[in-house]
């Protein structure tokens, strides 16, 4: 069985939010931090994740 929910794409917007940064934090992120997930390029100006590798990443980084 396929799962779609590992297959949805999220903006920089949509990462933002729920982590309490900024837009621009999240772009920091992905200039600076060698692990943090490569973006898909939709087209010239359309830029997304997979939501499962965001996911994940924060996974990763919980203190617990």
């Amino acid at each position: 069985m396929v799962n779609y929910a590992e297959d949805v794409l999220v903006s920089a917007s949509q990462i933002a939010g729920p982590a309490r940064v900024t837009i621009g934090t999240v772009w920091h992120w992905n200039r600076t931090i060698s692990d943090f997930p490569k973006p898909l390029k939709i087209s010239g100006r359309c830029t997304r994740w997979k939501k499962s590798e965001i996911d994940a990443w924060f996974n990763s980084r919980r203190v617990g």
